[in-house]
C-alpha cells in the first residue's frame, strides 16, 4: 500500500501536489505547519477547504512558531515589511531560513510512525522566488539523510512532482486534475483580499496570464487578464 504525506500549506503549488498524490497513493495524509507567518489564519482556512475536498486519511497540524521568534523573514518578522515585487533576482526577504527542512523533518517523523513511504512537497525550482530550500539537490541530499537517520526497515521517498514545472504549467495541471484552485492562497500580505503586488501574487498573476486563464480568486487591484 502506498501511503503518502502531503506537506500542504494552502498555497497553489502544494494544492496541485496534493491532487497528484491523491492519484498516486492508496492513502493520503495532510501535514500543515503554522510558523508565525502573517497570513497564518488565511492559509489555515485554505487548508481546511482542501481537507474537505480531498478527504485525507488523517490530518496533522503542527505549531512551529519558534520560526517567528528566530525571525529573519518578512513573512514572520514584524520589523520587516513585505515588499512589492520589484523583479530583482536573488533570495528575497520573504525567504524563511531553512523552513522546508523543518517541514520535511516533521513529515519524516510522522511517516515513520504511520508507515508512510512517500512525502510529497510542492517545491518549485525553475519558476519561483529563488528560495534555496526549493532546489532539487536539497531534496536529493535530504532523502539520503532520512535514510541514514531512520530505522533500517524505513524507506521514505521525497516526492517533488512539480519542481521543474513553470507556474503556468502547474496551473494547467491543476485544472486537468480538477484541483480547487479557487481555494488556494498565495498572497504574503493580506488575509482577506490578495494584494496583487507582493512577490507571490505577481508570480501567480503572471502564471495565469501565461496559461491564458483567469485566476478564480479576487485581487485588491484591477488586472487585465487579456494582456
Amino acid at each position: 500500500m502506498n501511503k503518502g504525506i502531503v506537506l500542504l500549506s494552502g498555497g497553489m503549488d502544494s494544492l496541485v501536489t496534493a491532487a497528484i498524490a491523491k492519484n498516486e497513493c492508496d492513502e493520503i495524509y495532510f501535514l500543515h505547519l503554522n510558523y508565525g507567518q502573517k497570513t497564518e489564519d488565511r492559509e489555515m482556512r485554505s487548508f481546511r477547504k482542501m481537507c474537505n475536498y480531498f478527504n485525507p486519511k488523517e490530518v496533522l497540524i503542527v505549531d512551529i512558531s519558534y520560526l517567528k521568534e528566530i525571525g529573519g523573514s518578512s513573512l514572520t518578522d514584524s520589523n520587516m515589511q513585505i515588499k512589492d515585487y520589484d523583479g530583482e533576482e536573488g533570495v528575497p526577504t520573504s525567504y524563511v531560513p531553512f523552513r522546508n527542512a523543518h517541514l520535511v523533518t516533521i513529515g519524516t517523523s510522522w511517516a515513520e510512525v504511520i508507515g508512510a513511504n512517500k512525502i510529497y512537497i510542492g517545491a518549485v525550482e525553475e519558476d519561483s522566488s529563488g528560495y534555496p530550500d526549493c532546489r532539487e539537490s536539497f531534496y536529493i541530499a535530504f532523502e539520503k539523510a532520512i535514510d541514514l537517520g531512520t530505522k533500517d526497515e524505513t524507506k521514505i521517498k521525497l516526492v517533488t512532482p512539480i519542481i521543474h514545472k513553470r507556474k503556468s504549467e502547474i496551473i494547467k495541471l491543476g485544472f486537468k486534475l480538477e484541483a480547487p484552485l479557487e481555494s488556494s492562497w498565495s498572497c504574503y500580505k493580506n488575509n482577506d483580499i490578495a494584494c496583487g503586488k507582493c512577490d507571490s501574487c505577481v508570480l501567480r498573476i503572471n502564471a495565469f496570464k501565461k496559461a491564458k486563464m483567469k485566476d478564480p480568486i479576487t485581487y485588491a487591484i484591477e488586472i487585465d487578464w487579456e494582456s
